[in-house]
């Protein structure tokens, strides 16, 4: 038995390029703002643009925790006073999974509890999928061999790198504003 529960957080690759893809959106505003003179006060833009990327970095913070006892989807202490509860299943609560398409032809997949009134999703973006989903095999008895995660990493590699080339557009549209001013 395994004493020490095991803590899957969301995939760094998919942090990073989502936290990059937001910055690339948001930095140039703010500079945008002052050059075109729109009437909204700069200093609250600002606020509001770091208020958003710290929700981006509270909602990026869930994590999965695998236990002898059975499955919790949260957030760490620091997120959990102020942002969703997330759930908790014990294993001799869970009776299959059971998989759904997705409206863009994907599949997730719904842990469903014995008594069949409640379908909690299986997180599908973290780190150690594969892993995560062995041990719920492993303290189920559910068979989870095609069970496969639902964005792939080249999906996510192929996003960061067109967020790289709106970097280079960012740099270029604030350097313009600053030769023009």
């Amino acid at each position: 038995m395994n004493n020490s529960p095991l803590i899957f957080p969301i995939s760094p690759l998919i942090k990073i390029t989502l936290l990059n893809l937001y910055f690339a959106l948001t930095i140039p505003l703010p500079f945008l703002a002052k050059l075109k003179s729109i009437d909204f006060p700069l200093g609250l833009l600002i606020f509001l643009l770091i208020l958003g990327s710290i929700v981006l970095m509270m909602v990026l913070s869930e994590r999965v925790t695998v236990s002898d006892e059975g499955i919790k989807v949260g957030y760490p202490q620091w997120v959990s006073w102020l942002w969703r509860k997330g759930w908790s299943l014990s294993w001799q609560e869970i009776d299959t999974l059971k998989m759904r398409t997705t409206g863009q032809g994907g599949m997730v997949y719904y842990f469903v509890t014995k008594s069949r009134d409640k379908a909690y999703l299986l997180p599908m973006r973290v780190a150690g999928f594969n892993r995560m989903v062995q041990e719920v095999q492993l303290k189920t008895n559910i068979d989870t061999t095609d069970i496969r995660p639902l964005a792939q990493p080249w999906m996510y590699i192929f996003l960061l790198v067109f967020t790289f080339f709106l970097w280079l557009v960012d740099i270029w549209t604030i350097s313009a504003i600053f030769t023009n001013i």
